[in-house]
């Protein structure tokens, strides 16, 4: 499969990439080739394989919510680039 040269620069124009004229026969390989390869694949027969948005199983860490004793101030504030006594101090954002 062979790209043409609008192509590839229709499909770096929706990627918001600026390519040199001298690249656009690289990219157009390098596309084809990926495009072959997703041929490839579309050969596989999946029937019967459920879809799925993640190739492995993920399951969530959640942990339980308990209460802790709660970080002191002075350490809390100790690398903050800018404190006064009660807290972190930051750029007004209105």
């Amino acid at each position: 499969m062979k790209l043409t040269k609008e192509q590839v620069l229709n499909t770096a124009r929706l990627a918001r990439l600026d390519i040199a004229p001298q690249d656009v026969e690289m990219f157009s390989e390098q596309l084809a080739s990926i495009l072959g390869y997703m041929e490839k694949l579309n050969e596989v027969d999946t029937t019967g394989v459920a879809p799925t948005s993640h190739a492995i199983s993920l399951t969530n860490a959640f942990r339980q919510d308990r209460a802790h004793e709660h970080l002191p101030r002075d350490k809390a504030l100790s690398n903050a680039p800018e404190k006064d006594e009660d807290g972190f101090l930051v750029p007004k954002v209105i």
